[in-house]
């Protein structure tokens, strides 16, 4: 079996969020607290017409609020 048979059944992308997760899992508690904190992704999506940017809407909202708060700390 070849070291790529991953390739078959996920993208690269889904293949290091699975690798990752269990890095994570892997870890003692407060290394993982800090690491998962780190993995956490805020997503935006604004349309462009005629070059002039739209409006910036955050696809995850709930997410964005709770990394605002723990970068302060």
């Amino acid at each position: 079996m070849s070291s790529a048979t991953w390739r078959n059944f996920f993208t690269y992308n889904k293949y290091a969020q699975i690798t990752a997760r269990a890095v994570r899992q892997s870890l003692k508690e407060s290394e993982r607290v800090v690491a998962e904190k780190r993995g956490t992704t805020a997503l935006k999506y604004q349309q462009w017409e005629n070059g002039v940017g739209g409006p910036q809407v955050h696809l995850n909202p709930e997410e964005v609020k709770s990394v605002g708060k723990s970068a302060a700390v």
